[in-house]
């Protein structure tokens, strides 16, 4: 039935009401220019696993962007859907729903030929585990060369690169090693100058410092930043440790699927010239407008169930309902 909002036209039709097409063509811009300039990007990323008729949803419309040359934490608890985000980012994985784009490349869409190709080409990957990142019987230069070789590259130029990377890593003293003949934060880094080989827009590091102590993983963190800053790879890192993601300006944090805060730090200089680092946390509100608040201030001020909610000119306030209340 036409409404008031609707007009017959000349030839007794009623034409849709003004402005309705206009509306759905700038959802749908925004929808698709979301993120185009970051090199990655999620937008409300799902994803769910199904086994024996049980559905569990490790990703419920996760938001992301990172830009080029970022060096980024992520950080939550275990069954946050930190490593099922990584898995889809690295191509070992793909999403139910949502869109997941890394320097152009559609993760959604990929054939296994394209998957195999992205693998090689646009993302490195680094395990937590030291004996999933090399393989044993090689030494460490014909590890770095390996990934070079298959994807086509001439040998001297491979070669030429193998050792570039490993002299930038410190590892020039194991270019002759066998995994089992290194250390493990030796391991690590040679594993790093493997991932980079093919000379990838992404490093992707799932807690890549987990099975090292803390003096030998400042080191492994450390050659991800060289890495970072010397050949400006954008480095993506999972971990659970705070002195990693405290040394980042960038850390994310994901909860129950969904990016819940970001905290951002910055150097601010006194008027003696000395820095100190300061660090912000920040809420995220993703696309559809929500917010998830950090559960230690909600258990604080007993929130449950509904808050209310007051605008003001220039911040919105949050106070637990206490018409609620007894």
């Amino acid at each position: 039935m036409p409404t008031a909002a609707d007009s017959p036209g000349p030839d007794g039709h009623v034409a849709p009401a003004a402005g309705l097409g206009q509306l759905g063509a700038e959802a749908e811009h925004a929808r698709t220019s979301y993120g185009e300039d970051a090199l990655i990007m999620c937008d409300r990323l799902v994803r769910i696993y199904a086994a024996e008729g049980i559905e569990v949803q490790a990703l419920q419309g996760l938001d992301l962007l990172i830009d080029s040359g970022e060096l980024t934490a992520i950080v939550g608890a275990s069954g946050s859907g930190k490593s099922t985000l990584m898995n889809i980012l690295a191509g070992l994985d793909s999403p139910t729903a949502g869109r997941a784009r890394v320097a152009g490349r559609d993760l959604a869409a990929m054939t296994p030929r394209d998957r195999l190709d992205y693998r090689r080409t646009t993302v490195g990957f680094l395990w937590q585990q030291t004996s999933r990142n090399l393989l044993p019987y090689l030494t460490a230069v014909q590890n770095v060369i390996m990934p070079m070789r298959l994807g086509g590259m001439a040998r001297r130029a491979r070669a030429q690169r193998a050792a570039e990377l490993l002299d930038m890593l410190n590892l020039a003293h194991c270019t002759k090693r066998k995994p089992a003949q290194m250390s493990g934060g030796e391991q690590q880094r040679a594993a790093i100058a493997t991932a980079l080989a093919n000379q990838p827009h992404v490093l992707l590091a799932d807690e890549p410092t987990g099975e090292l102590d803390s003096a030998t993983a400042r080191e492994v963190f450390a050659a991800l930043q060289t890495v970072n800053a010397e050949l400006g790879v954008t480095v993506l890192v999972v971990t659970h440790d705070p002195a990693v993601s405290a040394e980042v300006r960038r850390t994310i944090a994901i909860r129950d699927g969904r990016t819940s805060s970001e905290t951002l730090r910055h150097d601010v200089a006194d008027e003696h010239g000395n820095a100190t680092r300061h660090a912000v946390e920040y809420a995220v509100l993703d696309r559809a407008g929500r917010v998830q608040l950090p559960r230690e201030m909600t258990e604080a001020l007993d929130m449950k169930d509904r808050v209310r909610l007051q605008q003001d000119a220039d911040h919105i306030g949050v106070w637990p309902d206490q018409a609620a209340r007894p």
